[in-house]
């Protein structure tokens, strides 16, 4: 009978929508802060020209890609209001809230994050979960306060437009969300214990939360990555 059991629910796991097993890992095991993003619009919408964001403005500069109802300060990490948002909802994006006790991020160019990841492995700095779209890359960090950040940039000598920084009151895309520049994914995500997986597909639900870098271990090589950014990098896309 138990064996019975167990197969139901590994059928009734394999037959949910891939973005509410991310959620639930997200919010129940590791404690992330999530809500569901505005996606979308359906194939066709918009006099057929292609999909744009569902949310009411036309020119959206992050189509599906930010939070429009619930507002981000829904956030949870509750799994029955997660279960809820993406069975009515199962194909929107996962939006994680930074800051505060959730992770943070540092985003910049595509490009120019595969060159500073490059570096930052020679330089033998352990990563954390790296989030990539076809244009921007974010990497994950620990916590920080604005005040922590602004001391770290005040050291800079000067800081791109196309670094951009998630904390307190922002928030990140995660995989395996799709949203107008396309299908978000991990590049990089640890396990708690061991080193970087290149192109993992990460922890299993029941793991531990991923380990996170301080700010300040990653900041001087994506300050130089961004600096080399095509046209500066400085157009908003995620």
């Amino acid at each position: 009978m138990r064996e019975i059991l167990g197969r139901r629910r590994r059928l009734r796991r394999r037959g949910r929508p891939a973005q509410l097993d991310a959620a639930l890992t997200c919010a129940s095991a590791w404690q992330w802060p999530v809500l569901p993003g505005v996606g979308l619009e359906a194939a066709g919408g918009r006099g057929g020209r292609g999909r744009g964001c569902a949310c009411p403005d036309p020119e959206c500069a992050v189509p599906g890609a930010h939070p429009f109802d619930p507002g981000l300060l829904a956030a949870t990490t509750d799994e029955r209001m997660v279960r809820w948002w993406w069975a009515n909802r199962p194909t929107v994006p996962i939006l994680l809230a930074t800051g505060g006790r959730a992770p943070c991020a540092l985003s910049l160019p595509a490009v120019a994050a595969a060159r500073a990841l490059v570096e930052l492995d020679r330089m033998g700095v352990r990563l954390g979960p790296v989030v990539a779209t076809p244009t921007r890359w974010s990497l994950l960090v620990a916590p920080y306060t604005l005040e922590r950040l602004g001391e770290l940039l005040y050291a800079q000598d000067w800081v791109p437009s196309s670094l951009r920084f998630h904390g307190e009151g922002g928030y990140l895309v995660l995989p395996p969300s799709e949203v107008g520049a396309g299908q978000v994914r991990w590049e990089r995500i640890p396990s708690p214990e061991a080193g970087p997986r290149p192109n993992g597909r990460g922890p299993a639900p029941a793991s531990a939360a991923p380990w996170l870098p301080d700010v300040g271990a990653v900041l001087d090589a994506l300050v130089e990555a961004s600096s080399g950014a095509p046209d500066g990098g400085s157009r908003l896309a995620y």
